[in-house]
């Protein structure tokens, strides 16, 4: 029996998803966990205690156990200001592995800062380490530029881990030319494994979930959902609207979902109140619904109910909600980046567009808006690949697979995970 020890230093698997930090690491690790738990794994998963009530071994599915590690202040930080942080963080997670009846086979960090602490355990206790990146600082910085906050010795500390990690998992083909373009990353010890959905939470909900939400049948519903931050190019999707309602003369109720609270509160997320304003700027905030955060299980509901699900970030390694609406059998309309452009495939499941280009945009949403019947299709089309090609259990099945090239390398050739061309992705 293997017993893997996951680092997630600020994306913890017990947090509320939607807010600032939490997110689609958070769903990558929890999801990980719970499908190598069901192949048989033990899994400890390490994350940085941000409360002074949380127990410290939390015993949350049998096979899986949470780590709150004692590192920095017992409450929030933003992830920009940990980096102080990880040396203890390592230290902590050193003595706790040397405490252990069985010993970890490996470790599997996600993030940097989580590879800085998988170094130090490795150094310490000669346990392998492979590394899950989920965003690469460099490109970060070219898309968002002076709104990153984390410091420029990220770049050195991501290269260097490109170089000792024994395997690095990109989660799309985009992600692996960015790793070996801006990073010099060998191409030979990549392995791509993309992100995915779980067929139990996301599924098109037969029943009528406008009715459910309280959603008119007459409009045109367009869904935003994920977490409140400016590189997520929500005012992108705003100014979209914008044009569909003055322009197109289109009734469309866009929906926006997530944010630290469960109402939509400006205070608790700033980002909300930006976007507010920028409603009330475009005249548009009796056509805007901004619903706050959401529970999971309530997702499937708000992607069924959407004509079109819209994600136009600046910058996204995958992007895990774009599965997600095609699990629910929605048309998705993204910006050619990263992850996206693996997922959704232009005019087939939805449509690809430039980023921070609301006309283009909005011209898409239109041409779906015109054509509901090619809409259906699509959406049908996306639900097709999304089972195909992105389930947790799949994702689940290839990174263990990386895990016995590391372990077991004369069996590699057994446990080969598929490479990206034999999984079909098609951009």
């Amino acid at each position: 029996m293997r017993k893997i020890a996951l680092i997630s230093e600020h994306a913890s698997p017990l947090a509320q998803i939607g807010s600032t930090d939490s997110g689609g690491q958070n769903v990558y690790v929890a999801q990980l966990a719970r499908h190598l738990a069901r192949l048989g794994y033990l899994v400890d998963i390490f994350t940085r205690r941000d409360s002074g009530t949380q127990e410290q071994v939390v015993d949350w599915y049998p096979g899986i156990r949470v780590v709150n590690v004692p590192a920095g202040p017992a409450h929030y930080i933003p992830k920009e200001q940990m980096l102080p942080f990880m040396e203890q963080f390592g230290r902590f997670m050193i003595r706790f592995a040397r405490r252990q009846k069985l010993p970890y086979d490996l470790v599997h960090a996600n993030f940097f800062m989580s590879g800085m602490v998988a170094r130090q355990v490795r150094d310490a206790l000669g346990i392998p380490f492979v590394m899950t990146f989920h965003a690469l600082g460099r490109v970060r910085r070219l898309s968002q530029k002076e709104a990153d906050a984390f410091p420029d010795v990220r770049f050195a500390i991501e290269e260097r881990l490109m170089h000792e990690a024994d395997r690095i998992v990109a989660e799309c083909p985009q992600d692996q030319r960015d790793m070996e373009q801006h990073y010099g990353a060998p191409s030979d010890r990549i392995d791509v494994v993309p992100c995915g959905f779980d067929p139990e939470e996301f599924w098109p909900v037969t029943l009528d979930a406008r009715q459910q939400l309280g959603l008119d049948r007459s409009e045109f519903v367009v869904l935003q959902l994920g977490r409140m931050v400016p590189r997520k190019g929500v005012d992108n999707v705003i100014r979209a609207a914008a044009i569909l309602r003055h322009q197109y003369q289109v009734p469309v109720r866009l929906l926006i979902v997530g944010g630290n609270a469960e109402q939509p509160d400006p205070v608790a997320t700033p980002e909300l109140g930006r976007l507010m304003a920028l409603t009330r700027e475009l005249g548009i905030e009796q056509c805007v619904t901004f619903t706050g955060q959401r529970q999971r299980g309530q997702l499937r509901y708000y992607y069924s109910a959407a004509d079109v699900f819209v994600t136009t970030p600046w910058y996204e390694p995958f992007g895990i909600t774009p599965v997600e609406a095609m699990a629910c059998g929605t048309p998705v309309v993204g910006t050619a980046v990263g992850g996206i452009k693996t997922t959704v495939v232009d005019g087939e499941t939805g449509y690809l567009v430039p980023p921070n280009d609301p006309e283009c945009l909005a011209e898409r949403l239109f041409a779906l808006y015109q054509n509901p019947h090619m809409a259906q299709r699509m959406g049908w089309a996306g639900m097709r690949r999304a089972y195909q090609h992105f389930t947790w259990r799949s994702v689940a099945t290839n990174i263990a697979a990386v895990y016995e090239n590391v372990l077991e390398p004369a069996t590699q050739f057994m446990h080969r995970p598929l490479a990206s061309g034999e999984m079909s992705l098609r951009s």
